[in-house]
């Protein structure tokens, strides 16, 4: 399937990433180098031609704190979708990362998402972000969370596109996504 045209960004470093902790629906503030990394995508930004983007925003704190902050210079009126907030983690909302248990022969930083008691899992993610995509009706910029944009890009441009290092969907920098093709924009 084609898609649009997009730019995803994924909200700044926050106190609880700084923290290693699960955040899903829970929330916490932009750190000083989360604001710099906005900061940082929205001179990105500056630097391209949004004429008739769209600009769609998770409604979770740190992604609007984010689009604030990286959108103020190129955006009349950022628009939110529930359906870009992030991975729902159920019990383990709030809780170190290593205090959580590791699944033998999986990556645990990716298990946690899928085995969360009361979480959401990666197919009702997929189904959202599917969801999403269908009613996409043109170019946009779209500020999520690590987790979402990983699964908006996988599922936009194939795995490949999530095939790199930074498995967090990628704080300071924006994906841009155009005729099946990422490229990252540091």
């Amino acid at each position: 399937m084609s898609y649009p045209e997009m730019y995803i960004l994924r909200h700044g470093e926050t106190e609880w990433n700084a923290e290693n902790r699960m955040q899903g629906a829970l929330n916490s503030p932009l750190t000083p180098k989360g604001e710099m990394d906005a900061a940082h995508q929205g001179e990105i930004l500056a630097q391209r031609d949004l004429t008739d983007f769209v600009f769609l925003c998770s409604p979770q704190g740190r992604a609007v704190q984010t689009a604030g902050i990286a959108l103020a210079r190129v955006a009349q009126t950022i628009q939110t979708d529930t359906r870009l907030r992030e991975i729902g983690v159920g019990d383990w909302a709030g809780r170190r990362r290593d205090e959580l248990p590791v699944v033998p022969g999986k990556d645990p930083f990716m298990s946690h998402y899928e085995i969360a008691p009361n979480g959401e899992g990666f197919a009702a993610l997929e189904q959202r972000c599917l969801d999403f995509l269908a009613d996409l009706q043109g170019p946009a910029v779209i500020v999520t969370h690590g987790i979402t944009s990983r699964m908006l890009r996988s599922l936009v441009i194939g795995q490949g596109a999530v095939a790199v290092a930074n498995v967090h969907g990628g704080q300071g920098c924006v994906y841009h996504l155009k005729d099946g093709v990422q490229n990252l924009l540091e």
